[in-house]
């Protein structure tokens, strides 16, 4: 078991021709989003609430090439699967139709967290690649309107683009409408608190994420109960965050997080994301909970734990998690910033 983060090769500093870089961080929803309205402009069903980590970044160069004929897209210094370059691409489309422009793009991304592991990997990948290409190609966003931009790749992915907690407002209607109304701002939190993430395996996902979430939104007789309990949640959480009560806020985002795995093992077949290791570690959470310490779990689409508790109890996390021998590597998280760019337009 380790607490070092997972490695990977360093983009290299700037050279001739070379791109902006952006710098991106996941983030951990304490209420989901889970279920999409429209599936084109990934506007979710419900609203959701998340805090932004300062562990995990990944970074991306986005540099454009004119003689190319067709965009290359890098992982950790790997050319991607095709499915990912032809999302990649289509993301890129995106920004070139905002810029008038058609210039073939080198797409160069760095990611320290597992990729597709439940660990909100895309999420800080699409808010690095839209800040990035957007710089690349010279398209001018305002915050809103980039947070807009990245949940077209990645829905999660407009969270990342603000620090700290943030809201994702699902909006009304469709179309242009609903693209207009759907975006992440952050909001005020009077806690100081850490996530404890416990990675229980760092292998990606037999089933990803968006697949998971069409089957379990058409087949299970949960998820409607559990999107109208979402939006009392996401109310509550938010007053809880605000007033410092950390115990409601920790109540309801365990519950919330239990409830989106109960949608996903009762469709039809069952998704199961949890593993035996994941339930080890729920267990001993409630007896840190016993024992006097405010923990309270939440899990994303997979099986790796995130423990809500104060800042100054996530050592003692830690030390309780560590005796259980259920993880790979276990990780503190406060919260974190923002998307930043370094480096300009290509014009």
């Amino acid at each position: 078991m380790s607490t070092s983060e997972t490695t990977s090769r360093p983009i290299q500093s700037a050279r001739a021709g070379s791109g902006p870089v952006a710098i991106a961080y996941p983030n951990m929803a304490l209420v989901k989003y889970w279920g999409k309205r429209d599936e084109s402009l990934i506007l979710p069903v419900t609203s959701s609430l998340s805090m932004t980590l300062d562990i995990f970044p990944t970074t991306t160069r986005v540099t454009l090439r004119p003689k190319a004929a067709v965009d290359t897209v890098t992982l950790n210094g790997r050319r991607v699967p095709p499915q990912t370059r032809v999302r990649v691409e289509r993301f890129l489309d995106l920004v070139r139709d905002m810029a008038g422009r058609a210039e073939p793009a080198r797409v160069e991304t760095n990611n320290t967290v597992p990729t597709g592991a439940g660990l909100a990997s895309s999420a800080s990948g699409f808010a690095a690649l839209a800040a990035a290409a957007t710089a690349a190609y010279g398209v001018e966003l305002d915050a809103r309107a980039l947070s807009r931009l990245a949940r077209r790749g990645s829905g999660s992915a407009c969270r990342s683009i603000f620090g700290g907690f943030v809201t994702w407002h699902a909006g009304t209607g469709f179309g242009a409408a609903g693209d207009e109304s759907c975006y992440a701002e952050p909001i005020e939190c009077a806690l100081d608190v850490a996530l404890v993430v416990a990675i229980v395996d760092a292998e990606p996902k037999a089933l990803p994420s968006r697949t998971a979430m069409r089957h379990s939104v058409a087949t299970s007789p949960f998820y409607l109960p559990w999107a109208t309990a979402s939006r009392t949640d996401l109310e509550q959480v938010h007053a809880a965050l605000a007033a410092g009560d950390l115990e409601r806020a920790g109540q309801i985002a365990e519950h919330n997080a239990l409830g989106m795995h109960a949608v996903l093992l009762a469709a039809r077949p069952a998704i199961r994301y949890l593993a035996p290791r994941s339930l080890r570690v729920l267990d001993r959470i409630e007896r840190l909970r016993a024992d006097g310490i405010s923990a309270y779990a939440t899990i994303d689409a997979g099986p790796n734990v995130a423990v809500l508790c104060a800042r100054h109890d996530a050592a003692r996390v830690v030390v309780a998690l560590r005796e259980l021998d259920a993880t790979m590597a276990i990780r503190i998280a406060h919260p974190g910033p923002g998307v930043t760019v370094t480096g300009g337009d290509q014009r």
